[in-house]
């Protein structure tokens, strides 16, 4: 199974998460923070009331517990309408991580509560909690959020097979009770290495003048220095200015493809994008065909892909483990060939 970024998404209060897109994240890369709308509030820490806080907090702890029992049935009778309708996000995400869950403790890192009383003009709601320019202050950025009061809560796990945190989104009912809104995952680790490790590499790449590396290893870190995907802090925001010196003007885009040559054949990549798969890093790279072909021809195409990339960018072969070609119709339909570096020749 190819898991983006070893982060497996489920979604209940939140739509389109469920995988890194690359050209949404690198739009983020960008994110500064405006002034605050008073349709939203955040409130973080000692800021919550103690009450509320303690609730939030010994929800999360049950949850959690839950959790690491693999009891995705309790999990599912205390969740939202929405998520509860389709658990086989939450219910995958369970499986996918039971050994890092299986006999863990988990203390909270942070707790945020979130209220929306009025539906973004433009479908995404936007939580900015702390002092301006201070170095704890957070912000969300929540597409297709209802009303109402959520509370976001961090936590750290350790105990089981690999250190990770755990956040729960909870939604307060009318009942005034915290249901389970989402469950997100993320490893402390990607291909056995922290964020400081891809930080330094990517420095290594820039001081080479490998641009293309380097700023791959940046989007890493820059992904895991918060611990879900639309949650934004000052170390995201130092990646960002640290990366931008080195973004490669060629990076490709739906409307700015990078168009490779090899074999007779033309490419035009959309997205490329690290993941982590077998044990190490890859690097995704979608292309567009008018049509799929048969496997056969897809395998053939994608292999020339990988192979045409690779002679235009040869420093890729030290940066990756490995590629993953993925050949998308305008359906979106798409067919992927992964093969470690030392098969393409």
């Amino acid at each position: 199974m190819l898991m983006i970024m070893k982060t497996s998404v489920t979604t209940g209060f939140v739509s389109a998460l469920s995988s890194r897109r690359c050209s949404w994240l690198l739009a983020l890369v960008l994110f500064s923070f405006p002034v605050l709308c008073a349709a939203q509030t955040c409130d973080m820490g000692d800021d919550i009331d103690a009450a509320t806080r303690t609730a939030v907090q010994q929800t999360a702890q049950r949850y959690f517990q839950m959790a690491s029992r693999s009891d995705s049935a309790s999990l599912q009778q205390n969740a939202i309408a929405s998520l509860a309708a389709d658990f086989s996000g939450i219910q995958y995400s369970l499986s996918q991580n039971k050994d890092n869950l299986a006999g863990a403790t988990a203390t909270p890192q942070g707790t945020y509560l979130l209220s929306e009383t009025t539906a973004p003009a433009n479908g995404r709601a936007e939580f900015f909690c702390g002092i301006y320019n201070s170095p704890d202050r957070v912000s969300f950025v929540i597409p297709n959020l209802t009303p109402g009061k959520y509370a976001v809560v961090v936590e750290n796990v350790s105990g089981g097979k690999q250190p990770m945190q755990l956040t729960f989104v909870l939604q307060q009912d009318a009942s005034g009770a915290w249901k389970l809104g989402g469950i997100y995952p993320r490893s402390k680790e990607i291909a056995g290495h922290d964020q400081d490790w891809y930080i330094a590499q990517a420095r290594q790449y820039k001081a080479k003048g490998n641009n293309f590396d380097a700023w791959y290893y940046y989007v890493v870190a820059w992904d895991m220095a918060a611990p879900v995907d639309f949650m934004f802090n000052v170390a995201k925001d130092k990646v960002a200015d640290e990366m931008q010196a080195v973004r490669p003007p060629d990076l490709p885009s739906p409307d700015k493809p990078l168009t490779v040559t090899g074999n007779g054949k033309t490419f035009q990549f959309v997205q490329m994008f690290p993941v982590e798969y077998e044990k190490g890093l890859y690097l995704v790279m979608k292309y567009r065909v008018p049509q799929l072909g048969s496997n056969a021809q897809m395998f053939a195409d994608n292999t020339d892909a990988m192979k045409a990339m690779v002679a235009k960018y040869p420093q890729l072969r030290e940066a990756f483990a490995g590629l993953v070609a993925r050949a998308l119709d305008p359906s979106g339909q798409d067919y992927g060939t992964p093969l470690a570096m030392n098969n393409i020749k």
